[in-house]
């Protein structure tokens, strides 16, 4: 077997000045992204390695993501997934143990390839576990293109710089669910105004849609109502720019994902809609990066009256708590939808007896002038209505006020 051509061995003085930088680091920040970012600077300025790569775990997936990296994979961050125990990277958040191979990493047979990254095919790989309370909560890895004999005191100065990383992950995480909280507050509070204001249907759709999209990070949101016969599901709002998403066909409740959450009542979870056999928009998907959907049934006295859905651009497991904020948000808005409709009907059977009571004073004008009978008098408004193009109300309103105008001059 071929040795090593270089040995990597971290001296004192670098030591000193990489636990600096790192104690800096988790002081000045709480962004997570931002951390990780200079953690992995840091990382690579220690080892100058041709590739440093943190996965941290996610307990709702119960699985490795990869969460920042040295090299350029803006597409893979969040997409690249591992299970605990899969690969080299799954091994040591398992075993909670680092691995160091000096080359042919790729070789070892705990390796998993990923294709889209060209990293796999590096022959030095040292990765050790990112802990918390002496459990795993992630992984660094450090790569490099040619075999390297990785020092023991590299490999300790790399766990020592995971341990002090760690705490700082938690509290970023604590810090960010605490904003996502606060943002999801302030969105229902916005859903609740907008309901209870006397804007139009579509004004109000239209900022549910801006507002949940916002507040779960999502790409498209969008509602979609029951058409009067309840055979199909009609886009009423989105805040996607696409006129094609926009304009797409209705969806027929009986053969399409969406209408499976109409009949069920239960929100429905795709992780990829590009792969989904029932998805019928899969081409458009593919066109809008469009990978999973949360769908959840806008419900008003246990009827489904149309849906709300999500769309997010990288692979992503809906928790039960962003379900259920989408579907306090559904209800929400088909509470708006209910309640227009209550006023639509009010104000039509207001306008109806209004209607009614003009056409019976003309049926009496016509009766005290013609002689007619009240049958009759029915038949010619109605006629007449017909003939013209107009409305009944039109030409009652048409008899009172010649009849108004004859009055009048019987008066001079």
């Amino acid at each position: 077997m071929k040795q090593p051509t270089k040995k990597l061995n971290i001296s004192q003085p670098q030591e000193l000045k990489v636990l600096r930088k790192i104690v800096e680091i988790t002081n000045s920040e709480l962004d997570l992204n931002l951390i990780l970012n200079e953690v992995v600077q840091a990382v690579n300025d220690l080892t100058k390695a041709d590739s440093v790569f943190i996965y941290l775990l996610d307990d709702k997936k119960k699985s490795l993501v990869l969460t920042a990296s040295k090299t350029p994979h803006k597409k893979e961050l969040g997409s690249v997934v591992l299970k605990v125990g899969e690969g080299i990277t799954g091994w040591v958040a398992r075993e909670n143990k680092p691995v160091a191979i000096g080359e042919g990493a790729y070789q070892d047979k705990r390796f998993k390839n990923f294709d889209v990254l060209p990293e796999d095919r590096y022959e030095a790989f040292l990765s050790v576990p990112i802990t918390d309370n002496n459990e795993s909560i992630g992984v660094i890895n450090v790569q490099h293109k040619k075999a390297h004999e990785y020092a023991q005191n590299t490999t300790d100065l790399l766990l020592l710089i995971a341990k002090q990383v760690s705490g700082v992950i938690e509290n970023a995480r604590l810090y960010q669910e605490t904003k996502q909280k606060a943002l999801q507050f302030d969105s229902l509070n916005k859903v609740s105004q907008s309901i209870t204001s006397q804007r139009y249907l579509d004004e109000i759709l239209n900022l549910i849609v801006v507002v949940t999209a916002e507040m779960l990070n999502s790409k498209i949101c969008s509602i979609m109502l029951l058409d009067e016969k309840g055979n199909e599901l009609v886009i009423k709002a989105t805040q996607s720019l696409s006129d094609e998403y926009r304009k797409k066909p209705n969806l027929k409740v009986d053969n399409s994902v969406s209408g499976k959450v109409i009949k069920t009542r239960t929100p429905i979870t795709i992780y990829d809609v590009q792969k989904e056999q029932d998805y019928r928009f899969r081409d458009l998907a593919v066109k809008e990066n469009l990978t999973s959907m949360l769908a959840v049934p806008m419900v008003v006295k246990e009827k489904a009256i149309g849906i709300l859905s999500v769309y997010t651009k990288t692979p992503h497991v809906f928790n039960q708590e962003e379900i259920d904020v989408l579907q306090m948000v559904a209800n929400q808005a088909a509470v708006a939808v209910e309640n227009t409709k209550l006023v639509e009907e009010t104000v039509k059977a207001k306008e109806a007896l209004e209607t009614r009571k003009i056409i019976e004073r003309a049926k009496g004008v016509l009766m005290r002038m013609s002689g007619l009978s009240e049958e009759a008098a029915y038949r010619l408004i109605n006629k007449k209505s017909m003939d013209s193009g107009k409305t009944m109300k039109d030409i009652a309103e048409s008899i009172m006020l010649m009849d108004e105008l004859q009055r009048g001059k019987e008066k001079l």
